[in-house]
């Protein structure tokens, strides 16, 4: 049975004119795993996730959690899962010891309070008042309090903004541990790595749909290749007479009428040029440059070169790297999961 199972979820706001959060959302999580569900802001994954957590009525669609259903098996499910949200208010006039035993007070079982706190290293703020904690630690005072219960389900919604890169990576193994003993998380994350470092399968929702769904290693496999190169350039002298000639505006039109917001043009040679190289498996825009997923840097490279010799472009900026699920976003969606525009 699947811990997390959602068939054809909605939710639509009320409004002049309605909006859409949701639309028609397939979701199936594994008893077991680690489970990612990335997308920029406004995307409709934290929508998503709190119709799973019974905080808010979808509009229509079916949603089971643990193989229950809320409105039925409302204690029985709570009793079961913990929660941390992306936002949580705590009292400021409760100390850290005491906030986590309040929560815990909310179980028919559950783990000492003190543990939970050692868990998420704050031993030695236990006794502080939670207006006294860092924007970090609050965030993992949240996290502690989403595990008191030691729940069978953990719903973690960007648990690690604000954190620290120790503080970050302990949380990863809390979460590595967790799912060892056979339970299951799901998780929203904004931080491409963690994704990839701690989800068996990931989903990227866009505009309330679910536009990709897999592995990490299938998604970025999908871009055809397991390198990027990222190029910019700029024409020659000579590349006007010879765009004339052959019919295609001159950069300076292209970058007057299709400006990206950061003031950058596009290139003045379209990335489909780029597609038939060799080891190149596709080419897309963004931010003004062009990127190639490759499966072989050291053959691409050299037929990259040459094909900007023959359009009389000059080379003015090139990086490689491992491809990436944000690559994966750009190429779908068109944009970075910051919000930021990308072209595919």
């Amino acid at each position: 049975m699947p811990a997390i199972r959602c068939l054809n979820l909605k939710k639509t706001y009320e409004g002049r004119p309605p909006v859409d959060a949701v639309r028609g959302i397939d979701l199936e999580v594994r008893e077991g795993e680690c489970f990612g569900l990335l997308g920029p802001n406004g995307a409709g994954k934290t929508t998503t996730i709190e119709i799973i957590e019974g905080l808010l009525p979808s509009t229509s669609g079916d949603v089971e959690v643990l193989g229950r259903v809320w409105g039925r098996d409302d204690e029985e499910i709570r009793q079961r899962i913990g929660i941390s949200l992306q936002e949580t208010r705590l009292s400021d006039k409760l100390t850290a010891l005491e906030t986590v035993t309040l929560f815990r007070s909310f179980y028919k079982r559950g783990i000492a309070p003190d543990d939970a706190l050692h868990r998420l290293g704050l031993d030695e703020k236990s006794g502080a008042w939670v207006n006294k904690l860092s924007g970090g630690q609050r965030q993992r005072l949240a996290v502690a309090c989403a595990l008191v219960g030691d729940p069978e389900l953990l719903f973690l919604d960007e648990p690690t903004t604000g954190l620290d890169p120790q503080s970050r990576r302990q949380l990863w193994d809390i979460i590595r541990g967790f799912r060892e003993q056979g339970r299951t998380v799901l998780l929203t994350t904004h931080y491409m790595e963690e994704a990839e470092r701690l989800c068996d399968r990931v989903g990227i929702v866009d505009q309330g749909k679910m536009i990709a769904l897999g592995t990490p290693r299938e998604l970025i496999a999908s871009l055809g290749g397991e390198h990027v190169v990222e190029f910019s350039m700029e024409p020659s002298t000579g590349w006007h007479a010879q765009s004339a000639a052959m019919g295609v505006a001159g950069a300076t039109n292209l970058e007057r009428d299709h400006a990206l917001p950061d003031g950058q043009g596009v290139p003045p040679v379209a990335a489909a040029e780029f597609t038939n190289l060799p080891a190149v498996s596709s080419a897309w825009t963004e931010d003004g440059r062009i990127s190639l997923s490759v499966t072989e840097p050291h053959v691409a490279l050299p037929a990259l070169l040459s094909r900007l010799t023959e359009l009389r472009c000059e080379l003015t900026g090139l990086t490689t790297r491992h491809a990436s699920l944000e690559d994966v976003f750009v190429k779908l969606a068109g944009r970075h999961l910051d919000g930021t525009e990308g072209a595919a």
